[in-house]
């Protein structure tokens, strides 16, 4: 048996929202889009007949929102909100239990200001908002049974109001009523995400509202996809409603709306009106395979893997080891848009069976993917390598990760929640010894999870113990096998125990399984955590100083902007179409050009000692721009260059990496907001041993 490492974990916690909803993004219709203000009960019920009766609850939409206009203009003498007698004379309760009749979930709206965006915007009467009634509103809808709510900004700064403050107030009083509620929050400025939003909701707007036309839709698009790395079950990011059928874009364009927010993991909030809809617009609503996609337990959000000149490539791992991919032509004529299966991340089989996700048609590839896409248009692929495909060369999570095969003594195998009760994503967050993690695989003794490595990884590391959520019960066994066999072992892990970091030797091996049995002493309670587990894959550089543009990075790098460029500045949207990397009248031949949000990942398996950089604004965007250039070894910084702007000269930039797994290089936005946000890491260099 290999050495492992066996120690009491001492882990940064991570927050998250713990009410066990949105564990896929949410799917509906919204009435804003199509009646804004002109809503009554009987369009809500309209818009709930036509769900089923069109078969679109069948493919996953459930819920059925008001948004704003739905109130009484005053409050009762209790200080009560009330819907509008003349348009909502049943009541919310009555229609919340009509929507429910038809197997359907019902959503309100509300704002934490003093009054909503309707009051504000249109000039309609009265529609009061939440300041000071949280508690009171949050039972209000529990009361009348209400499924969603909708929180949006509306100026509630110019009531005073703290944002984060705000926002987690409505939460905690929708929590405190004990009824299930989605929690959907609008934020202005919707961008920089701040860090607290995906721990207080479901989902966040990331732009501002959408228009029913083509320019909107596909900036919106662009605004959202570098946000990827937020994304996870539970918390999603929001760039919009669908405005499918509203008759302002193409059915070409409606397709492209539908695929890039199913590729980006996004609500599929309808916004049409369903009564009227036309073949062609379900058609698109209705598609059960790019659906899929977007409901995808994975939870990833697809990322960009090219944009040249208009021709947009995303990728979008699923849980099965498969990629849905879209190539999108955002030109005004048709074109040929290409990539490869090794650039969307499951190289190394010898072919693969495309699915075409909107005509059904399948073919077969050695690799090479690649559609004539008319403009305007997407094509969607679902990429299924023929052959089982080894981890990509870098840190990986093993929730991220698809398995062979899996077993679990009660309930399925849970991705990034505890084992919970018996439905799929009904755990909590992962909690060991009052540390929470945002990673890993809740499970119940006795277990199995395996995995294919293809003799590409080297080792394994999981901190393991009981939940909490079993309080001190519980006994288990955590142990780790290399193609069958046990290269580590915990020993009986208790309720009452912290959570223990466990290392196994991988090297070499065929395939891992992760295996959790009773101790002996019975199953009862044995809610079993693999928290933070992670496979590191692949070759580390060679000894010696190396250009970190010379390597390549261990997953697709996020970037606010285009691509990331090699030994150019962040120039457009189109690749290689910056300039000589210059900051403060300094020229420098080799670098990354980035735009802010960025990050950039490498895998260095422990062997590299420092990292180097001249860093700043690049001079292509004169003064303007301020970022913060950052390293991180294995998540953690390990230097910071404070915010630079394009006035100042390069800094250099030194961390300490010894041991580090990974590096990343970061850039945020200096908390402004990312205009002219373009970044150099000029002269980057990594030493390893």
């Amino acid at each position: 048996m290999a050495v492992t490492t066996l120690q009491v974990a001492v882990a940064p916690g991570a927050s998250a929202l713990d009410n066990q909803l949105g564990r896929t993004p949410q799917m509906g219709w919204n009435s804003w889009n199509i009646h804004r203000c002109s809503i009554d009960e009987n369009k809500i019920k309209a818009a709930a007949d036509s769900i089923v009766d069109k078969g679109l609850k069948a493919v996953g939409y459930q819920y059925v929102n008001i948004d704003d206009c739905w109130q009484a203009s005053t409050r009762d003498a209790d200080g009560a909100l009330q819907p509008d007698p003349v348009r909502f004379p049943s009541g919310i309760k009555a229609l919340a239990d009509y929507v429910h009749g038809k197997g359907l979930k019902l959503g309100i709206y509300a704002t934490p200001g003093s009054r909503t965006c309707a009051n504000i915007w249109d000039n309609y009467p009265g529609q009061l908002g939440s300041l000071g009634h949280e508690t009171q509103d949050a039972k209000a809808f529990a009361a009348w049974g209400v499924d969603y709510l909708k929180y949006d900004w509306c100026k509630a700064n110019e009531d005073g109001v703290d944002a984060q403050q705000a926002f987690t107030t409505m939460g905690s009083a929708l929590k405190a009523t004990g009824r299930p509620i989605f929690y959907s929050i609008h934020r202005e400025p919707q961008q920089p995400v701040d860090p607290w939003r995906p721990a207080v909701a479901n989902s966040w707007r990331t732009t501002s509202d959408i228009s029913d036309n083509w320019a909107s839709m596909i900036g919106k698009a662009h605004s959202n996809q570098p946000l990827a790395p937020l994304a996870r079950p539970g918390a999603w990011n929001d760039p919009d409603m669908l405005e499918v059928g509203n008759g302002g874009m193409t059915t070409t364009e409606y397709r492209t709306h539908m695929s890039l927010w199913a590729e980006m993991a996004s609500p599929l909030l309808m916004g049409n009106n369903l009564s009227n809809a036309t073949t062609g617009t379900l058609d698109i609503l209705r598609n059960p395979d790019v659906i899929a996609v977007d409901q995808d337990p994975l939870g990833r959000q697809g990322t960009v893997v090219s944009s040249t000149n208009g021709l947009v490539v995303m990728t979008k791992a699923l849980a099965d080891g498969s990629r849905a991919v879209t190539l999108t032509n955002e030109t005004a004529t048709t074109a040929t848009v290409s990539t490869t299966a090794e650039a969307i991340g499951v190289g190394g089989a010898s072919s693969y069976q495309l699915k075409n996700l909107w005509s059904t048609t399948t073919s077969a590839s050695t690799g090479a993917i690649s559609a004539s896409v008319a403009s305007h248009d997407t094509v969607m692929y679902k990429v299924t390598p023929g052959s089982q495909v080894a981890p990509p060369a870098g840190v990986n999570q093993l929730s991220e990760l698809a398995w062979t095969s899996s077993s679990s003594g009660w309930g399925p195998v849970e991705r990034n929640v505890s084992n919970g009760e018996q439905g799929t994503g009904d755990g909590r967050t992962l909690t060991i010894g009052a540390t929470t993690y945002t990673k890993g695989l809740g499970v119940h003794a006795a277990s199995d999870i395996t995995y294919y490595l293809g003799g590409t990884c080297n080792s394994l590391t999981a901190a393991v113990g009981v939940d909490d959520e079993v309080g001190n019960n519980g006994s288990v066994v955590f142990q780790v096998l290399r193609d069958g066999v046990k290269v580590a072992d915990s020993g009986t892990r208790t309720g009452a125990d912290p959570a223990l970091n466990l290392t196994a030797d991988i090297t070499g091996g065929q395939q891992v399984t992760l295996r959790v049995t009773d101790a002996g002493n019975g199953n009862a309670y044995d809610h079993a955590d693999w928290a933070d587990a992670k496979l590191s894959c692949g070759s580390a550089p060679a000894p010696g100083p190396h250009p970190l543009s010379d390597l390549n990075w261990s997953s697709l790098p996020t970037n606010g902007w285009g691509p990331v460029e090699r030994n150019l500045s962040n120039g457009d949207q189109g690749s290689a179409d910056g300039r000589t990397l210059t900051i403060g009248a300094t020229t420098y031949a080799k670098g990354l050009g980035v735009h802010a949000a960025s990050d950039i990942t490498y895998y260095l398996g422990g062997r590299c000692t420092s990292v180097t950089a001249s860093v700043g604004v690049d001079d292509e965007v004169g003064n303007n721009g301020s970022v913060v250039l950052q390293v991180l070894r294995d998540g953690v910084k390990v230097a910071d260059s404070g915010t630079r702007t394009g006035a100042d000269p390069a800094l250099n930039l030194t961390a300490d990496i010894t041991g580090g797994q990974e590096l990343t290089l970061r850039v945020t936005d200096a908390g402004d907001g990312t205009a002219y946000d373009h970044a150099d890491w000029a002269q980057p260099v990594v030493t390893c041993n």
